[in-house]
């Protein structure tokens, strides 16, 4: 017998027949959890689809509802609406959450940093009808239903998804990046703005936009903060509509027609929640 032949290692039993039964279960128990975890998601979606998809043309991006039982009409109020405190709660919830972020991230041996991690997780254990509550306590008592109280409320649904996704981007970060840029005689806030921070910047977006579909679809806050209107509102100071307040009214509407436009109303936020997930994972691949 040969040298090579002598040196071969010996061949690897393969795996039992009771191992691939085994196997072979398992994987379809886990294909079965999974196909009852996004079976209702699915079915929701081709149900909109069926029911309000019909309701979407240029109408609907272009005209108030209809009065109450008529045909026609369309969400422009809602959609403008969406936008507008959506972009004033992302100046409002953007700011504190990264601030809060860095300085679990950064200072992780400051005095006040127990105190911070407790308020982001009581913030984030919150439901979103009392931060509705809140925004009426401080704005609405006051000043009246407004574009502002829906944006503050939505704005502190924000706050712990930025706080958390920031604090654990920055943590990715290697130390050795902080270290190079101190050893350069930068101060640490510096530091952390001219070099962390662009370092980081594709986690930190993932987690604005995860933030965003998080409190586009909410309602509850909304109600007690913003109330609705009916015509296309570009005064924050007065009532404005969303398309979640419209999509509640539409559907416990006693009218066929206005709960088609609930119908269509639920499906166009779904493909903007799935539009911006879509994007948040495209930039968490850059981390």
């Amino acid at each position: 017998m040969s040298t090579a032949t002598s040196a071969r290692p010996p061949l690897k039993p393969g795996l039992s027949t009771a191992r691939k039964a085994q196997n072979m279960v398992m994987g379809g128990l886990i294909l079965l959890a999974t196909l009852l975890v996004v079976a209702p998601l699915i079915l929701i979606f081709v149900y909109l689809i069926r029911e309000g998809i019909g309701a979407i043309n240029l109408d609907f991006f272009t005209k108030v509802p209809a009065p109450e039982g008529e045909t026609g009409g369309g969400l422009l109020n809602a959609i403008t609406g969406s936008l507008i405190m959506l972009a004033m709660a992302s100046v409002f919830g953007v700011l504190i959450g990264l601030a809060g972020g860095i300085f679990l991230a950064e200072y992780p041996r400051h005095p006040l940093m127990p105190s911070i991690r407790l308020v982001s997780d009581v913030l984030a254990g919150i439901p979103a009808i009392v931060m509705g509550l809140v925004a009426y306590g401080l704005i609405v008592l006051t000043f009246g239903f407004s574009g502002f109280a829906g944006a503050l409320a939505l704005g502190f649904l924000m706050i712990p998804i930025v706080v958390r996704t920031t604090e654990e981007v920055l943590k990715l970060v290697p130390q050795t990046v902080r270290e190079a840029g101190l050893s350069l005689g930068l101060p640490q806030w510096l530091v952390t703005l001219k070099i962390v921070l662009p370092a980081a910047a594709g986690g930190i977006i993932t987690g604005i936009m995860l933030a965003l579909a998080r409190v586009a679809g909410e309602a509850a806050p909304l109600i007690f903060t913003a109330f609705g209107n009916p015509n296309v509102n570009f005064d924050p100071s007065k009532p404005m509509s969303a398309l979640p307040l419209e999509i509640y009214r539409g559907a416990t509407s006693a009218y066929d027609e206005n709960q088609r436009m609930a119908k269509a109303g639920a499906l166009l936020l779904i493909v903007l929640i799935f539009v911006t997930s879509l994007l948040a994972r495209r930039f968490s691949r850059k981390v």
